[in-house]
């Protein structure tokens, strides 16, 4: 790989389903093909201050099956698989001193993908019952026939890993990437059996289809919590090719104004408004557009209205998919001054908010949001003395914190 490329270093993470939802287990599967994968990334940075890129596919069974469709029927079985994922990234990452979405580190997402090793590669695309995919629930021939250039492939050197990287490697144009992008097993890597089911049987009802979903938040410093919190935002969306043809689905995300921020620890390591938009939009579209190359671009449109949430930045994400990033002045922002809106997604440290915002929305004789949350990513499984360095680095307060401490060396 040449040294003087332009472009940062990137790689793809092909992983077959996991044994169980234990994240000791989960961890024992995952980590020497998660290292091997940043190792790689590392050399190509070789000291400098760009930002690689991963993605990660991690393989569930029929998730694209009727029995899980939409997703938001497996809603907290799915979110803590994301949790566990994101939670082996800022593990290893703290173990190996590598930095989280900062200059000279690694800038890791987390996808979903439909793979079953039981079905051929031609029978995943003809079986999946959703007719246009996007993310973060693809299947292999969306991931494959994409936009994404990779520079390196990886997968675990399992059956069911060769099955995968093989069913990707019929639809992946190889000439894309700058070493032919043939998948590279990864050896080393104990074998394991899957697990039969993810989804807890108590856990599958008949959901609502939900078109227009909210989350809030400052998203200062983007980091993996973040990205949990978005991702299973995504996952609460109605599906494409569900629901009324030609509906269009939205995602609002209420981001802090820069005013309600003044009073923060650090403030003045605050990202703008404008920057914190710009990383959360950059997030989503990386984990939800997986169009073909020639359908692939996105354009921003700037909103200034006056009235509460007149600012926003919106983009259209996939067809049929809208962003819509809007500047919140108050505690609830759109959810009490629209009323179209059906699902809020809050983390389980702010549930309380969810039951405020449908309380206020019970005075106004709208109807009640569906609330879904979200884990908190916590330290467990990480050394002793690393514990306190894990949590700094999903901690906004301490990103700033860290931040002022360098601006004084």
């Amino acid at each position: 790989m040449a040294s003087d490329r332009i472009s940062p270093p990137s790689a793809l993470l092909l992983l077959p389903p996991p044994p169980s939802v234990s994240f000791e287990k989960f961890r024992g599967v995952y980590e020497p093909a998660l290292s091997a994968a940043f190792s790689n990334l590392l050399k190509s940075l070789n000291g400098s201050n760009r930002i690689a890129s991963l993605d990660i596919a991690l393989s569930l069974p029929g998730l694209q099956s009727a029995s899980c469709q939409p997703p938001s029927r497996a809603f907290t079985s799915l979110q803590r698989i994301l949790e566990h994922a994101y939670r082996l990234i800022g593990a290893v990452s703290i173990e190996r001193n590598i930095e989280m979405e900062a200059p000279g580190g690694i800038d890791s997402r987390v996808v979903l993908l439909d793979f079953d090793s039981v079905r051929d590669s031609e029978s995943i695309s003809k079986s999946s019952v959703v007719a246009e995919s996007n993310g973060p629930v693809v299947d292999v021939k969306t991931l494959a026939s994409s936009a994404r250039v990779w520079d390196s492939i990886f997968y675990p050197d399992t059956p069911v890993g060769r099955d995968l990287a093989t069913a990707f490697d019929k639809f992946y144009t190889s000439t894309k990437a700058p070493n032919g992008g043939t998948p590279q097993p990864v050896a080393g890597t104990a074998q394991w059996t899957p697990g039969e089911s993810l989804v807890a049987p108590g856990e599958v009802y008949e959901p609502v289809l939900h078109h227009s979903v909210i989350l809030g938040g400052t998203f200062d410093h983007f980091h993996i919590g973040h990205k949990l919190l978005l991702t299973a935002t995504a996952l609460v969306l109605q599906p494409a090719g569900t629901g009324y043809t030609g509906q269009e689905r939205t995602i609002t995300v209420g981001v802090t104004g820069d005013d309600m921020l003044k009073n923060k620890k650090y403030a003045q390591f605050l990202e703008s408004w404008e920057e914190r938009c710009r990383s959360t939009g950059a997030f989503l579209t990386s984990i939800m557009d997986f169009g073909p190359p020639e359908t692939s671009a996105s354009h921003v449109e700037q909103i200034y209205k006056p009235g509460p949430n007149g600012r926003a930045m919106v983009m259209k994400i996939r067809p049929g998919i809208t962003l819509r990033l809007v500047q919140i002045l108050d505690p609830y922002g759109p959810t009490i001054t629209e009323e179209d809106l059906s699902a809020l997604v809050v983390s389980k440290e702010t549930r309380s908010g969810g039951a405020a915002v449908n309380q206020e929305r019970a005075k106004r004789g709208w109807k009640q949001l569906e609330v879904f949350e979200v884990d908190v990513i916590h330290s467990g499984e990480v050394a002793a003395e690393e514990v306190e360095d894990f949590a700094s680095k999903i901690s906004s307060t301490d990103i700033r914190r860290r931040r002022m401490e360098l601006a004084m060396i």
